[in-house]
């Protein structure tokens, strides 16, 4: 019973992480621009991993994709790589945790699921959430060194986006979510050693009388 209320957890914490993470891959506000000295008023730049967004005074906000990936910072190059690889991670713990979920209810080896397939499950999860926690702090620590270093121009100086915040978060929740499929395992486990060990008692008693009535005779 508890074992499948955290499977039910650990699914709702996958997808709320799974969603963060497509939102934070989509959104451009990776490097915003820093609003000091003169950049307070004329114009405000959004750098994503797909596109580039330049907010001048009085006029749109005017988006367009990199005309190639070596237009790209060298983290937001890593970046890309990353986020599609725990993405692809994520797809693949997703198809393990829905077997495991589906063999849980079978009748004949619920131990099975319990005791590889969610587990294995949950081990994907942590890793994708860590995988995916790998770019936004690359990102936010080179921002945050570029913003302090007296070298960089004040006109390149960017600082934190929106997307690095919504992507910790996502990493965090599929952390959760592995963190919660491995916990439900282990507490599956408890109900079928106390039934195993009730079925070597009970053939354990049998043997006894089995002995007594042979010694009768």
């Amino acid at each position: 019973m508890l074992g499948g209320a955290l499977q039910v957890v650990g699914l709702l914490l996958g997808a709320l992480g799974v969603l963060g993470t497509i939102a934070a891959t989509a959104m451009p506000q990776w490097r915003v621009s820093a609003f000091i000295e003169c950049n307070i008023i004329f114009e405000a730049i959004w750098e994503g991993l797909w596109v580039h967004c330049i907010r001048q005074v009085n006029i749109r906000m005017q988006c367009k994709a990199y005309d190639s990936v070596l237009a790209l910072s060298s983290n937001l190059q890593a970046a890309r790589g990353l986020m599609c690889v725990g993405l692809g991670l994520f797809l693949l713990a997703l198809m393990v945790a829905v077997a495991g979920t589906g063999c849980t209810w079978c009748p004949r080896s619920p131990w099975q699921a319990m005791g590889c397939i969610l587990p294995a499950a949950g081990l994907l999860l942590i890793l994708s959430g860590l995988v995916e926690l790998v770019p936004f702090c690359w990102v936010a620590n080179s921002i945050i060194s570029d913003f302090y270093n007296p070298l960089v121009n004040v006109a390149r100086k960017r600082e934190l986006g929106e997307a690095l915040y919504l992507g910790w978060g996502a990493s965090f929740c599929l952390v959760a979510a592995g963190v919660t499929f491995c916990c439900s395992s282990c507490c599956a486990e408890k109900p079928r050693s106390s039934r195993c060990s009730s079925l070597s008692q009970n053939s354990a008693h049998r043997q006894h009388l089995h002995s007594r009535t042979d010694s009768s005779y």
